[in-house]
């Protein structure tokens, strides 16, 4: 008898779970649901309807075996954790919860007989449908920086190899260099990640180049929690970090990869170390498929997060235009729950409930100092908004015990969130 291996045994449960859903073998007794994506919105989002609908055929598609998240990918850079930390499994969506999981790439969405195709061969029907890709960089918005480029000049905005080249970068820079990380315009995934970056990459030049310095190229001219970040700068990176602002010619406007030079309007740099994180917009699935407007993201029914464009498919995550909601790991988890609870209470002939939603932002400026952002979000005047007093920001001047709980705090989310997403 042929030995078949765990892996190989998952694989072949969730191809035989995409057929079913397609209507190829068996039939199951619940609605069809199939979700676009395994990240913090996709994984969750799979989870959530199936508790919400337990008799619903759930499958989640992901062109990777493996998740790498990106909250937590700048302590990679610093040093301060391994890669492999940040690797999540759909082990527990599958065995759990009697998720089908698929491996493969999704190609084309066609919303109007409501079937998924994948790189793959395999096209998987649904009634509802979750996407949840994120984003992909616009390649070319910002003058000589493409794919071949980002080989160079890493962007590490997605976390993975992109992430160990550029901690791979800063490993071989000489003590002394300079590192720049070029800042983009909103919107963006993550808007205090360049910031925090930039912080834990300072952390790494102080104890192990301290004659380094990193520059701050923004392409704006405030940015989120900025006071406290500068707070915190001054008092442990003064002579590290400095920002420049649009305002002050900051913003890069193109770049040669090859020669190692950033351009402004009025200065050329050739750093040791080149970070760009160019503008973004939803991934290229969610373009391909017509569901992004000309923002390049995707517009929602603030109240379910149902595509406006294409009935009975639901976009979350950083792909979608979620009014005040930051593009975060936070926000998607939370968006997933809303969508899936849209989902059931349509399934079931409800009305949806009114939208209620969450996030807080960590941000790591050391291993022991951390600040946060939060609110809470509802349906206001037809857009989502922050409910006014809820929530809030870290406190300015508050002393080192206060910076290192907040920093625990981090860890502890992060743990509690992988979880809620994964486990």
């Amino acid at each position: 008898m042929m030995k078949i291996s765990r892996r190989t045994f998952t694989g072949l449960v969730g191809l035989a779970g995409a057929a079913s859903a397609f209507g190829l073998v068996g039939c199951a007794s619940g609605p069809r649901v199939v979700v676009v994506g395994g990240g913090f919105g996709g994984a969750t989002a799979a989870k959530y309807v199936k508790r919400y609908i337990p008799d619903a055929h759930v499958t989640l598609i992901d062109g990777a075996k493996t998740h790498v998240t990106c909250p937590f990918s700048n302590t990679v850079l610093a040093g301060i954790n391994p890669l492999s930390m940040l690797e999540r499994n759909f082990d527990a969506l599958a065995n759990k919860y009697g998720i089908a999981v698929v491996t493969d790439m999704v190609t084309a969405i066609d919303p109007v007989t409501k079937v998924v195709k994948t790189k793959g061969g395999v096209s998987i029907g649904y009634d509802k449908l979750v996407v949840s890709p994120g984003v992909d960089m616009k390649w070319g918005a910002l003058e000589g920086y493409d794919e071949a480029a980002s080989m160079i000049m890493p962007h590490a905005w997605k976390a993975g190899p992109q992430t160990t080249l550029l901690r791979q970068q800063l490993e071989a820079m000489p003590n002394g260099g300079t590192v720049i990380i070029s800042a983009p315009g909103n919107p963006y995934r993550c808007p205090p990640g360049p910031y925090e970056r930039a912080s834990l990459i300072a952390y790494y030049l102080k104890t192990q180049k301290p004659k380094s310095k990193l520059i701050i190229l923004d392409a704006k001219d405030a940015f989120s929690k900025d006071k406290l970040f500068k707070e915190g700068w001054e008092k442990m990176y003064d002579n590290i970090i400095e920002w420049v602002p649009a305002a002050k010619n900051g913003k890069v406007i193109r770049v040669d990869a090859k020669a190692g030079v950033l351009e402004t309007d009025f200065d050329k740099f050739k750093p040791a170390v080149a970070n760009v994180i160019p503008p973004q917009s939803a991934a290229a699935i969610a373009l391909a498929s017509g569901l992004a407007d000309k923002s390049g993201f995707c517009p929602v029914d603030p109240n379910t997060f149902e595509s406006t464009i294409h009935k009975d498919i639901f976009v979350i995550g950083d792909a979608c235009v979620a009014g005040e909601m930051p593009k975060s790991g936070y926000s998607a988890n939370s968006q997933a729950k809303v969508a899936a609870g849209a989902i059931a209470a349509m399934v079931m002939g409800d009305k949806p409930a009114p939208m209620s939603a969450i996030n807080t932002c960590y941000s790591l400026l050391a291993p022991d100092y951390g600040i946060s952002v939060s609110g809470i979000y509802s349906v206001q005047d037809g857009k989502i908004a922050g409910i006014k007093g809820s929530g809030g920001v870290s406190p300015s001047g508050a002393p080192y015990q206060f910076r290192k709980k907040e920093a625990d705090f981090a860890s502890g989310w992060y743990a509690g969130i992988c979880q809620d997403s994964w486990g």
